[in-house]
């Protein structure tokens, strides 16, 4: 029997219908919902107490364990005596650069405040990590792994593991992140790290406990300050099989050089006799190694580690010949269950090419470092916040050149400008003796080419047009190049950064602002209701 309801009431109950029944054919992405709480407390990581970055106690950090397109909101309380700001390295942030963390997108979080995090991990699948973003904090902790498993139904092109591992490896310093700090501020270079940690602790401090027979993932990133770390497993090899969020040609190493900012997954078998067996890290291209070690532990182990850990590779071509190595997987699925579909980067025109080169120099008397003789200083304001409340004065678009210059390093707030939907070749040329490590923010990008000496355009015969690695971080060796392609799909105002963290704080990076005049939601979201304010934009109504 038909309900005489009236107009007013009978449409209510008909919108409510549709919408719980576009509600159960078209499900919202779930939420994973986390509290955090930032402050100091003291470490010991390398035998002397330090005052650390913890987070809800823990250093490192928690991990995010999260699955394709998830929604995370993250509630972070700042109980420091200072700003604070997290980024999330290699989380593309789509359409969505107001929740990147960096200063030219974010407000910091002020003392004894709050700011709630709402991002999504769209399209994604891989190991990634976050960490403290402002005044050196990353040298007195804060960061912590990432995790983006696939959809149930997307396979994966690997056996499920029995067990999977966040392995955070990185350079470190007994003095506090303060007194760095000071340092730097001051225009001097900081001295050689101290020791290696791995998952927070120095030698032989960390354990990872393996069943006989079973394989286990090792998520692998390199959360360090400056310096290339290889990985070894003694007396076990182990099975590449992810970078950076793609599924990579298996390939079974005996060690992996992981440079500053990079993330990597490996299987590993336990398939030795039970016993305790070294995990062995140490830095590569300097001239003072450094040593770590951990220990893989089998459940049902009959002795303690004994011998000598396994030895680093020291050559740089065995390093370049590894990175070259490294390709996608053309037949896996990523975070949708087709492939490669129609798309290849290998058959897209070029419409610009982006040149970039870094370099040291005094400024003033200070050190400084540059890309294309610029040296980037902040601006009072988030550059994201300045161009959307068209605030005068912070930036100016094109404030850095497409090709090295040969000037004088200056400084300047530097942003390049870049159309959306561009498809962009970027070339880092490292004319140094040292090994560089680039990271930009929103993407990832084709590591098509690699090489020793100068770039030129002969050079693009060596490309890799087919099966080139997919990833956010990438290194250039020295006096090297590495050229990648960026489709550039990501409206926003993004940071491309050196992860060699003095000279990114010191001035080696930039924003590479991606624009559109389209306001559609279809190409960026609106700024957050919750965005923090300052700087210039203080007082204005998002």
């Amino acid at each position: 029997m038909w309900l005489n309801l009236g107009a007013p009431a009978t449409m209510w109950y008909l919108c409510s219908i549709l919408y719980v029944f576009v509600s159960i054919v078209d499900a919202e992405d779930p939420y994973r919902f986390f509290t955090w709480n930032v402050t100091y407390g003291n470490i010991y990581p390398l035998g002397v107490r330090q005052q650390g970055i913890l987070i809800n106690g823990q250093f490192p950090g928690p991990d995010i364990e999260s699955v394709t397109n998830d929604n995370l909101i993250i509630n972070v309380f700042n109980s420091l005596p200072e700003p604070f700001l997290i980024s999330w390295n290699g989380v593309q942030q789509r359409k969505n650069s107001y929740q990147d963390g960096v200063y030219g997108t974010t407000c910091p979080i002020p003392p004894g405040k709050n700011y709630t995090y709402t991002l999504q991990v769209k399209d994604q699948i891989g190991s990634f990590f976050y960490f403290p973003s402002l005044a050196f904090h990353k040298a007195a902790g804060g960061f912590g792994g990432i995790r983006i498993l696939s959809r149930p139904l997307i396979p994966v092109p690997f056996p499920e593991p029995s067990g999977d591992y966040t392995v955070l490896i990185g350079d470190w310093y007994k003095t506090d992140h303060n007194k760095l700090k000071a340092v730097l501020d001051g225009g001097h270079r900081l001295a050689f790290p101290d020791g290696i940690l791995i998952n927070g602790r120095g030698p032989n401090g960390a354990s990872f406990t393996v069943e006989p027979g079973k394989t286990y993932r090792l998520r692998i990133s390199n959360v360090g300050l400056q310096n290339t770390l290889n990985f070894r497993i003694q007396g076990h090899n182990m099975l590449l099989v992810e970078v950076e969020g793609t599924h990579t040609l298996q390939t079974t190493l005996s060690s992996l050089d992981i440079h500053v900012g990079q993330s990597y997954s490996v299987l590993v078998t336990a398939d030795q006799s039970p016993q305790d067996y070294y995990i062995a890290v140490s830095t590569r291209f300097t001239s003072r190694v450094l040593n770590s070690t951990a220990t893989l532990h089998y459940s049902n182990s009959a002795k303690p580690v004994s011998g000598q850990p396994p030895s680093a590779p020291t050559t740089l071509d065995w390093s370049l010949n590894q990175a070259r190595s490294i390709r996608t997987n053309l037949t896996a699925s990523g975070p949708r269950p087709n492939p490669q579909g129609s798309y290849h980067y290998g058959l897209i025109n070029i419409t610009r090419t982006i040149r970039l080169a870094n370099s040291a120099a005094l400024v003033n008397g200070k050190q400084r470092y540059a890309v294309n003789s610029v040296s980037f200083v902040p601006a009072d304001t988030p550059l994201k916040l300045a161009d959307y409340f068209k605030i005068g004065g912070v930036f100016t678009v094109g404030s850095i050149p497409d090709s090295p210059t040969g000037a004088k390093v200056y400084l300047d707030t530097s942003v390049m400008g870049a159309d959306y939907r561009a498809f962009v070749e970027v070339v880092f040329e490292n004319r140094e003796s040292i090994v560089q490590s680039w990271h930009l923010d929103g993407y990832s990008f084709f590591v098509v080419g690699m090489d020793g000496g100068r770039w030129s355009a002969s050079s693009r015969q060596q490309y890799n047009l087919r099966d080139a690695v997919s990833r956010c971080t990438t290194q250039v060796y020295p006096r090297s190049w590495t050229a990648v392609y960026i489709p550039l799909d990501n409206v926003g105002m993004w940071n491309l950064r050196s992860e060699f963290w003095a000279r990114q704080y010191l001035g080696q990076q930039f924003y590479l602002r991606v624009y559109t005049t389209s306001t559609s939601i279809r190409d960026e979201y609106p700024i957050p209701t919750n965005a923090l304010l300052c700087g210039r934009a203080q007082g204005r109504t998002p």
